[in-house]
């Protein structure tokens, strides 16, 4: 419903005080900020398509690869706010068809695709293969560590395991906490943590003001491939895809929220080896006999609709189906 605001119209007569006003180019300084995450002098020569969805990331990207030898394939990369391609989000897989098959058509080295605020970073392999946001925040967890071991790592309890055997394997702290970008800014904080990630491809940096930024993993990762032999697939197969097999976030209407939680909990709690419930429930099921008998899931409530979101985790892609299905025919 529209709303009709009436205020004093006298409050905008006259003109602006230029002694009150300021008006200052601050890309220039924003680039700076970015770069300080990465040492520039180590960047191969890549090429990588970009895809800012027409949003601003195009503006700060020439600024900030300005000088470097860096082919960018650029598409959706004019700021437009009608957005004529739709939603501009990543996370919406048809929304990441185009820049997957870029990629392989252009031979890139990899891809790379932001919300229109930026705030959000997505990453494509070699292969045009989409890397989800919770492996992400594990390599750059593991490039913080490399840097200094002694710091510590927040992350959402959705999906959770590659993190902690990754700050493990650093000998750094990691710590799970609620969903959502008060929450993780909230625990960094408290905890003067480098470096907070979350799933759904929001990055925070403690050097960024505790804030969010889908540049600055963008800069980091490319350094990081600098200095490895392997491309970004081989690494993903290597470090994550081969050992973690994950379901993607799954939503399902269901009419009563809580008590959906309430049954999973009343379902499985005996059978867990851990539990969490910061953000709904997240339980963990290890055997002592059989790793690959290994798996743990997650379901939560949306905050602004009747949504339960299923994620699921397993050492086998065979029982991570298993289990993703078993619980989405309980849930529904």
């Amino acid at each position: 419903m529209a709303m009709k605001l009436e205020f004093d119209e006298s409050v905008l007569d006259g003109e602006p005080n230029p002694e009150l006003v300021e008006k200052k180019e601050i890309l220039s300084d924003y680039a700076k900020k970015i770069k300080s995450f990465a040492d520039y002098s180590k960047f191969k020569k890549f090429k990588v398509v970009v895809n800012p969805n027409f949003g601003v990331g195009g503006t700060a990207l020439d600024e900030i690869l300005k000088g470097m030898d860096i082919e960018l394939v650029k598409i959706n990369y004019e700021p437009d706010g009608n957005f004529p391609k739709g939603r501009p989000d990543p996370l919406i897989p048809e929304n990441r068809e185009e820049i997957s098959r870029l990629v392989v058509e252009h031979g890139a080295d990899l891809g790379v695709a932001w919300d229109a605020d930026a705030d959000r970073c997505f990453f494509f392999t070699n292969k045009g293969e989409f890397v989800e946001g919770y492996f992400i925040t594990a390599i750059l967890a593991k490039i913080f560590l490399e840097k200094s071991s002694n710091e510590t790592i927040i992350h959402d309890t959705r999906l959770t395991w590659a993190i902690e055997d990754t700050v493990k394997e650093m000998g750094g702290k990691n710590i799970g906490t609620k969903a959502g970008h008060s929450f993780i800014k909230e625990r960094m904080r408290k905890e003067n943590a480098v470096f907070g990630g979350e799933m759904s491809a929001h990055y925070y940096f403690r050097d960024y003001y505790f804030c969010d930024c889908g540049m600055i993993p963008f800069v980091m990762i490319l350094e990081f491939l600098s200095t490895q032999e392997k491309n970004l697939s081989e690494i993903m197969s290597e470090f994550f895809w081969n050992k973690y097999f994950v379901s993607g976030e799954i939503n399902t209407e269901v009419s009563n929220v809580p008590e959906v939680i309430a049954k999973m909990k009343e379902l499985y709690e005996k059978d867990a080896t851990r539990k969490d419930e910061q953000d709904g429930i997240s339980l963990d099921f290890e055997s002592s006999q059989n790793e690959s008998e290994h798996w743990r899931f997650s379901v939560r409530g949306s905050n602004t609709e009747p949504l339960i979101r299923l994620n699921v985790e397993a050492k086998s892609q065979k029982l991570m189906e298993e289990k993703r299905d078993e619980i989405l025919n309980l849930i529904k």
